[in-house]
């Protein structure tokens, strides 16, 4: 379904973001990338924010496009119902340049600031941010907006949408499976045993859990997808296998080097498109995937996880939404036990991007990286797109936990180790 123009009541999935959005917590995602010269980018450096204005304008309003409506409506509670209302955004606030950053890390450190910043309640839920060139070899951008509007697969839809890609393949809605007999009983049981595992303390005490404070760190990595993908097709698995791995090693390193205890198994909650939106713009599953930190033969940990991963994914999909968030006052408990839980201890996402490369106002996306939340007592959160042939991947903490960069850096090098590695153990 295609969002209209009119008030439209948020669904479940969607008021749960609103629920889950706190002062101390705010709940965006955001894109943040580095742009070649061309379009509204000229090649003194100067930049025709106008020009951009004028074709973002020019898409928000185009009838062929009616999935960008959401940027053109606010979220607002009435007779104590959530919905979306109209709200033409003014471009100028929307659509506005930063200071100048110094370089990647600079930029970095812009998006570690901006997750906590909250989004103006009265406009609609996004914004770009144009940064200058600094000491880069042109200028960056960061697109932030509400997860209510959108999870990881359609963010990148509204991405392909927004950002010249006329062409961009339209994400084709899976019919329902019918649902076999005696199905709501089992769904039932299901959902009994995946909010009691919300109860259990499996997880030992671990700096990776606790309050989330106000001092964010955002490192980035890159790897060439074709390279990782090979090497973990000889391992027995997925590139998604192999970059939880690759995090599992670095997370380790991370733990070590701040003179923290490493435990053997990390597990990380991991979401899991569901092919069912009606309408929504979240919809996942989630599954749990124990990370194994004991396992020094690369080729080895991608395989247990693997087997993990190949039951666990189907399951995910199978149980759809997690329970609590299908209704508010669920979400308000969700969002209270998250605070307290010992389940989980990072957050591991792992988007496909876009198939063809993008333009902003006319200038290429050169890289993208994707930054998610972290939320509730989790302190670790990685993110990954892949983009142009490579995966890019962003490391988001509680600073006062973990060296982001310094995970991201290790990262970075554990992907590269592993696909020369793992192929060359594959080819032997």
């Amino acid at each position: 379904m295609v969002p209209s123009l009119g008030a439209e009541r948020l669904t479940a999935a969607d008021a749960s973001n609103v629920v889950f959005d706190t002062a101390d917590q705010v709940n965006v995602f955001a894109l943040a990338g580095r742009l070649g010269i061309g379009g509204f980018v000229h090649a003194d450096g100067t930049l025709e924010l106008d020009r951009l204005r004028a074709e973002i304008e020019s898409r928000l309003h185009d009838p062929s496009v009616p999935e960008l409506s959401r940027f053109r409506q606010r979220i607002i509670e009435r007779e104590g119902r959530l919905v979306w209302e109209p709200c033409e955004p003014d471009l100028t606030w929307h659509i506005r340049a930063s200071d100048a950053v110094p370089g990647l890390d600079g930029l970095a450190d812009l998006c570690a600031a901006l997750m906590i910043r909250p989004l103006a309640a009265h406009r609609p839920g996004w914004e770009l941010l144009v940064v200058p060139p600094g000491s880069t070899k042109g200028p960056a951008v960061v697109l932030r907006a509400h997860h209510a509007i959108a999870d990881g697969v359609a963010a990148v839809r509204l991405a392909e949408l927004l950002f010249g890609a006329e062409s961009a393949p339209s994400r084709a809605r899976a019919e329902p499976s019918p649902r076999p007999r005696g199905a709501w009983w089992r769904a039932a049981v299901t959902g009994v045993v995946r909010i009691a595992a919300m109860l259990r303390r499996s997880v030992p005490r671990t700096v990776l859990l606790g309050p989330i404070g106000p001092r964010r760190g955002v490192g980035f990595a890159e790897v060439d997808l074709a390279t990782l993908g090979d090497a973990a097709r000889h391992a027995g698995g997925t590139v998604n296998d192999a970059l939880l791995a690759g995090i599992a090693a670095a997370t380790a390193a991370g733990l070590r080097a701040g003179g923290h205890a490493v435990p053997g198994v990390l597990p990380a909650s991991v979401p899991v498109a569901l092919p069912e939106r009606g309408g929504s713009g979240n919809a996942v599953g989630v599954m749990m995937v124990q990370l194994p930190t004991d396992e020094p033969d690369v080729a080895l940990r991608i395989r247990r996880i693997a087997a993990s991963t190949r039951a666990a994914k189907d399951e995910a999909r199978a149980a759809g939404t997690f329970e609590l968030t299908r209704s508010r006052w669920g979400s308000r408990l969700f969002a209270w036990l998250a605070r307290r839980q010992r389940f989980v201890v990072m957050f591991v996402t792992n988007v496909r991007g876009p198939a063809a490369a993008l333009t902003i106002g006319g200038a290429p996306l050169e890289h993208a990286w994707p930054v998610t939340p972290i939320q509730g007592n989790v302190r670790l959160g990685v993110a990954a797109l892949s983009y142009r042939g490579r995966l890019a991947c962003t490391v988001h903490t509680d600073a006062t936990a973990l060296d982001a960069t310094a995970v991201a850096r290790k990262l970075a090098d554990e992907l590269t180790a592993l696909a020369t590695t793992a192929l060359s153990r594959g080819t032997a």
